[in-house]
């Protein structure tokens, strides 16, 4: 019996755009629990305010809130707890090498489930961006949807 999961799981973080100047971009595995799957299905998640960070050469993202399911018993999950990666070696040495460059950062972009019924993380290799920088990107938001408010009239 083969299941197709589909899903319209797309958990975006608003802000990485913003904040950030996106360099290069990477999808990862989650090594997630029974209960937080369920909650992610539910699209119970926060990624706003996390980030991702290395220890040990294995690459974690800290501060991502998958709130706990409600049908669950004495056995849920905590919330915010840290939670590894799965990445290639080669992609974890790349971003182990870049991430030694002063400045930079990495931090998850979108949360989405796949056609297998994984969830799959986006993260990108960011640079923050100064606050000149985040006036520019405003004005051009601005201006993209002038010209496409003229164009469909």
């Amino acid at each position: 019996m083969s299941e197709n999961f589909q899903s319209d799981i797309n958990i975006k973080n608003k802000k990485a755009n913003f904040e950030y100047e996106l360099l290069e971009k990477f999808e990862a595995g989650l090594q997630i629990s029974g209960t937080e799957i369920k909650s992610i299905r539910l699209g119970k998640v926060s990624i706003a305010e996390s980030y991702c960070a290395f220890k040990n050469e294995e690459l974690f993202v800290f501060n991502m809130d998958i709130s706990p399911y409600e049908k669950a018993s004495f056995a849920n999950h905590e919330p915010k707890r840290k939670r590894k990666l799965l990445l290639h070696k080669k992609e974890l040495l790349k971003l182990l090498k870049k991430k030694k460059d002063v400045g930079l950062t990495i931090i998850p972009t979108r949360l989405f489930i796949n056609d297998k019924g994984f969830a799959k993380l986006n993260i990108a290799l960011a640079k923050g961006k100064k606050l000149y920088d985040k006036r520019e990107s405003l004005k051009s938001k601005d201006v993209k949807k002038q010209i496409d408010r003229l164009l469909k009239q």
